[in-house]
């Protein structure tokens, strides 16, 4: 973690004197000590997201932010609840504490439009992540960060059409998350087979497992099942085994399962969005708005994905699947 901070501190300050450089290292080791790096005021950040308990992907945002924090002396915040009436009146009750800066997600973008602009009016900075790229300028954000659901979804379409397959199942684990539908349409957009939907209950695992079962057994012409999120991968491996299928699971997203099923091959491919950048730059671009008014993007989202990743590339990521960084 030492060498990733030192190499974004070396970055930030090339061409500059060598007392900048001896700044830097002395900034990278303070951070990587668990000091802060800098000395400007201890700010309070929130994040609020739509995440239920226990889902490892928000682990890892978490982690990236507040290693951030810990970088930009802020004291790190967070929150969830994956009911978007709750999350909303959790970002409420932020702004009713004043905190210096609020990072949230739009997974349901129409329940927090109001919420976001009550900040913005507050005078307190909101940058989105995750979900919502398309709303964040309009409901007043600083700029959003996390991937194109859209464009990774059509990134899948066109893998499954490179390995072959021709009949692929979408498995949404959250009813009227916009980017899951996005990731889905665009799955379907580029793939030259035939896309389904199926929509699950994610927050129980049985029946997510007993329906991916139902279609397989119902319908054996399936030869890919795609995910929305690592933790349902292993999930619907099981499924496929007890169908006794041969279909292909792949995955958005990963986790240390996710990246030991591409090695041993249980799993095609995954996508990743890397939700560890997501944390550390939400956190970073608050950071350096309230010093220096900066602001990245020019009115267009940070993307921190697609990227394929497949067996060849697992070995070298379980390093940082088991320390909560990817």
């Amino acid at each position: 973690m030492g060498a990733v901070l030192a190499a974004v501190l070396g970055v930030s300050l090339a061409g500059c004197s060598s007392t900048g450089g001896k700044r830097a290292e002395e900034r990278a080791a303070q951070a990587a000590g668990g000091k802060a790096a800098v000395h400007t005021p201890r700010w309070t950040f929130a994040m609020v997201t739509h995440s239920g308990d226990g889902d490892t992907f928000w682990d890892i945002v978490q982690n990236g932010a507040q290693q951030a924090a810990v970088k930009d002396n802020i004291n790190f915040v967070y929150a969830h609840d994956k009911e978007a009436q709750r999350q909303s009146q959790l970002v409420q009750s932020y702004i009713d504490q004043k905190v210096d800066g609020l990072i949230v997600s739009l997974a349901k973008p129409d329940a927090m439009k109001d919420v976001v602009r009550k900040a913005e009016k507050a005078g307190i900075p909101v940058i989105t992540v995750n979900s919502g790229a398309a709303e964040s300028k309009a409901f007043g954000a600083l700029t959003h960060i996390g991937q194109d659901e859209t464009v990774a979804g059509e990134a899948v379409g066109e893998e499954l059409t490179k390995r072959g397959k021709k009949k692929a199942l979408c498995v949404l684990h959250e009813q009227g998350n916009v980017g899951h539908e996005q990731r889905c349409d665009g799955a379907a957009k580029t793939f030259k087979g035939e896309m389904q939907k199926l929509y699950v209950d994610g927050t129980n695992m049985p029946d997510v497992q007993a329906s991916i079962e139902s279609k397989l057994q119902a319908d054996p012409a399936i030869d890919a099942v795609v995910t929305l999120g690592a933790p349902f991968a292993p999930t619907a491996v099981q499924a496929k085994e007890q169908a006794g299928s041969k279909v292909e699971i792949d995955t958005f997203d990963l986790n240390a399962q996710v990246a030991n099923g591409l090695k041993d091959g249980s799993l095609g491919f995954a996508v990743d969005q890397q939700p560890y950048l997501q944390g550390y730059q939400a956190v970073d671009l608050l950071w350096l708005y309230k010093y220096n008014s900066d602001i990245l993007g020019g009115g267009k989202p940070v993307l921190t994905g697609p990227q394929v990743i497949t067996k060849k590339d697992a070995a070298a990521l379980q390093e940082y699947t088991k320390r909560g960084t990817r």
